[in-house]
Order: C-alpha cells, then structure tokens, then sequence
C-alpha cells in the first residue's frame, strides 16, 4: 500500500533512486556523527526490489577507531545500534520520499574490518502500490461506465 504521507510524488526505481538515498543517508550520517562515510553505494535486492541496501564505507569517528584498536568493538556497535534505533524515523522517511513506497523494515549494522556500516530497509511490495494506484487513478472504461 502506498505510504498517504508521500503525496502524489511518483514512484522512482531508476540509479537516481538509489544515488539520492545513497547521498541522504551521507548527510545524516555528516550530520549526527561528525563525518559522513568516503563512500556509499545503494542497491536494490530481490525480484521486486523489495529490499533495498545502503553500504557506507570509510564511516566510523576518531573515537570509534580508537576503540575498535583498543579491542572495545561491543561497545562501538552498541552505541551505534542505540543512536540508529534513535536515528529509524528519519532514515525510514528519507528511503520513503526517495522511493515513494512504504519502509516495513529497517535495519543498520556496523564491522571494523572492513570498516563499513550496511543500511538495510524493507519496502512494501512494489506490486501493491501499483496495483493500489491504478485502481484510484485508472479512468473509468467507457463501456463499463454507467
């Protein structure tokens, strides 16, 4: 089902999609953590491009390394699941005004080596929204009119 917050923006499944989440997600990352990623790539995944990835790279702080160095990983990873639990609405929102489809799912996970943090969302099937969409705007069939 198609999100009624998105308005009448249309759905979009090309790179562009994928290179504006990709430079979102860059920005939020700059934004809360310091320092955005060097990299980042988006893909889509599955037959109906129901999951979509976000890999960042080059993305942890000073502080994050001098831990990771120190041997302090479970501390790195869980300080970065509490901020992305704080952080879902809007990384969920952005994917959504990106896509034009409903998130279901979001997940985030980060790894020292190699240093990198994988955004994961799960999107409505693409096939419902459309489907819901042309039976709101589809015109009326001529003969089958009244």
């Amino acid at each position: 089902m198609r999100n009624p917050n998105l308005g009448d923006r249309p759905k979009i499944v090309d790179g562009q999609t994928l290179a504006e989440v990709s430079r979102r997600i860059v920005q939020l990352h700059a934004e809360y953590y310091g320092r955005g990623p060097t990299k980042a790539r988006s893909e889509w995944i599955g037959p109906n491009r129901e999951y979509l990835i976000c890999i960042l790279t080059d993305c942890f702080t000073t502080v994050e390394r001098t831990l990771v160095e120190l041997g302090r990983l479970q501390e790195v990873r869980a300080t970065r699941q509490v901020f992305q639990d704080a952080m879902a609405d809007r990384f969920t929102k952005l994917v959504e005004e990106a896509t034009g489809r409903r998130v279901v799912g979001f997940m985030s996970q980060a790894s020292p080596a190699p240093e990198m943090v994988t955004e994961f969302f799960v999107l409505e099937p693409e096939s419902s929204a459309s489907e819901d969409d042309a039976g709101a705007d589809a015109a009326p069939d001529s003969e089958t009119a009244s």
